[in-house]
């Protein structure tokens, strides 16, 4: 008898995984739906097309996010690091101009420092997090107001542009296509291929994994903490950096408003995709589908006038809410099962 029941509770936990791995997936296909009863241009090519290459931006720098919320921390600050980063780059390369001209080596020139700012600006969080002993919450609040009027700064409480010359050779980073597919979308699927790698057959993405369930665990474990936390936080780093990288030549500016609520929606296709936002659970497929879950609600949004686009924010903001309200109630049911 308490073989068959064992067995039953097993089938049972596999049908409810199988659901809620699923759901995601199951949402996009609803929305997709929606949209296109709503407006039949929404499965148009170039929407389609747009809607992919507006994901890849948020998607990137969620897929950094995930390894951070997987081993228990936060991040607040991408949407103002990658404006400072955004910042930066223009001025390198404005500069660089008149050594290197207006060529591959200087948009090269501010690619790798965007990469370079990327990793040093995750480095810090991730060490004032790990070292200094401060919660990552304030940590990243404290680095978003840095970021933020770093880039007020530079530009002077303006707008920092890239120059005309420069931008003809910058364009194809954002404009361009391979095989059919805008170039950031192959950016965002390799970014998505490594991070599913890192996270699913790495020694790195299993202690983010127990870091996340039980730090004290963890470090009984000989498993080292820190520097893993930390190097999460460079990853993250590293992928803003790569979005900022093919969102530049999308504007060719940079101001203090460029990348404002990057850090909500990025969370939000994390959590979204279900990823627990209290730690030791991480899932990099979730994540993408829930960046473009996000950026499809707000295609959908510029398709009717149901809801003003305007209120995207507050969508975003409600489907935090609604998801990590849900994941309580299955930590809730997990704990019961236990004990």
């Amino acid at each position: 008898m308490s073989d068959v029941t064992a067995t039953t509770t097993t089938k049972d936990k596999r049908m409810r995984f199988d659901i809620k791995t699923a759901g995601p997936a199951i949402a996009l296909l609803l929305l997709c739906i929606i949209g296109f009863l709503l407006n039949p241009a929404f499965l148009s090519e170039g929407n389609l097309t747009n809607l992919l290459t507006r994901s890849a931006f948020i998607g990137i720098i969620a897929v950094g996010a995930t390894f951070v919320i997987t081993a228990g921390g936060i991040d607040l600050s991408v949407g103002s690091m990658a404006a400072a980063i955004a910042g930066v780059m223009i001025i390198i390369m404005n500069s660089a101009m008149e050594t290197l001209g207006p060529g591959l080596a200087t948009v090269l020139l501010g690619c790798g420092c965007s990469i370079l700012l990327g990793l040093g600006a995750g480095w810090i969080n991730g060490v004032l997090t790990t070292k200094g002993k401060i919660e990552a919450f304030i940590v990243t609040l404290g680095t978003m107001g840095i970021y933020r009027s770093l880039v007020t700064y530079f530009a002077d409480g303006g707008t920092l542009s890239l120059d005309f010359a420069i931008r003809g050779v910058y364009r194809p980073v954002y404009y361009g296509s391979v095989f059919g597919l805008p170039a950031p979308v192959w950016v965002f699927i390799v970014v998505s291929i490594c991070g599913w790698l890192l996270m699913n057959r790495t020694a790195f993405g299993r202690y983010c994994t127990a870091i996340g369930s039980n730090e004290s665990v963890a470090k009984y474990s000989a498993i080292k903490v820190d520097r893993i936390k930390t190097m999460t936080y460079v990853i993250q780093g590293l992928c803003v950096s790569l979005a900022t990288v093919i969102y530049v030549p999308r504007l060719g500016s940079a101001s203090a408003s460029t990348g404002v609520m990057w850090e909500l929606e990025a969370i939000a296709a994390v959590i979204i995709g279900g990823t627990v936002l209290k730690g030791g659970y991480g899932r990099i497929g979730g994540t993408i589908l829930g960046a473009l879950i996000l950026t499809t609600i707000g295609n959908i949004l510029n398709f009717t006038d149901l809801i003003s686009n305007y209120l995207n924010g507050t969508m975003q903001g409600l489907i935090i809410i609604i998801a990590v309200w849900l994941q309580r109630g299955d930590w809730g049911k997990a704990k019961a099962n236990k004990s």
